[in-house]
């Protein structure tokens, strides 16, 4: 969890000083307030763990591949409190989709090259996650980075293509969020934003025989558009 953490923290520092780097094209005018609402939508590119536990969780057959990065959207509403003491707070929430697919691998013999199917399926992977958020925010009206927290809840999807989806599919599970990001004003109300990650997905409950679908942290970047 540390190195994660200490990646959010350097590429939100980054985005601090490209802040103070474009902040002089406006100081001729005193600098309007953060907010004091920002709408956000975003694609967002997952990625997505691999690893035994996760698939023994499905039942999925020792092999059976699972699916690494996605793609997806997020969208968000944020609002903005006066400054406190030079700093600005604000409230709002997210939701994300995203998916990502698996195909089945092929099995080549090494003696005559012949390529013939797998009895593996292929899979694809969605998780949809919702949660309020609570921000520390940095600069002005002009552009400002931030530092952003929530807790809510998720379905993580492992299916199988063609195949029903199990208890753990539909399971909602806790998860907190956290991470940082940016918001650049290219025109007065419209601005370019970006956005890392973390979402820490509780663990699942066993059922159907198989083990709970375990604890993981999944690592989501996305950029897009925010208006205020």
């Amino acid at each position: 969890m540390r190195a994660p953490m200490h990646s959010l923290i350097r590429v939100v520092v980054v985005l601090g000083v490209f802040l103070s780097v474009t902040a002089p094209v406006h100081a001729q005018d005193p600098p309007p307030r953060i907010g004091p609402f920002a709408v956000d939508l975003r694609g967002v590119v997952p990625h997505f763990p691999n690893s035994p536990d996760l698939a023994a969780s499905r039942g999925f057959q020792p092999g059976q591949p699972l699916p690494g990065v996605g793609f997806g959207a997020v969208g968000g509403v944020h609002v903005y409190l006066p400054r406190i003491m030079g700093l600005t707070f604000g409230l709002g929430g997210e939701a994300i989709i995203s998916r990502a697919h698996a195909d089945a691998p092929s099995i080549v013999d090494s003696t005559t090259g012949i390529t013939t199917p797998s009895s593996l399926l292929p899979v694809t992977e969605t998780f949809k996650s919702f949660s309020p958020q609570l921000s520390l925010n940095f600069g002005n009206g002009h552009g400002w980075s931030y530092l952003s927290a929530g807790i809510g809840r998720s379905i993580w999807s492992i299916v199988p293509d063609g195949a029903n989806p199990l208890p753990a599919d539909e399971e909602i599970l806790n998860t907190i969020n956290y991470g940082g990001g940016a918001r650049w004003f290219i025109k007065q109300h419209l601005a370019f934003s970006l956005d890392v990650r973390l979402y820490d997905i509780g663990s699942g409950t066993p059922q159907l025989g198989y083990p709970g679908s375990p604890g993981k942290v999944l690592l989501m970047f996305s950029a897009g558009i925010s208006v205020k």
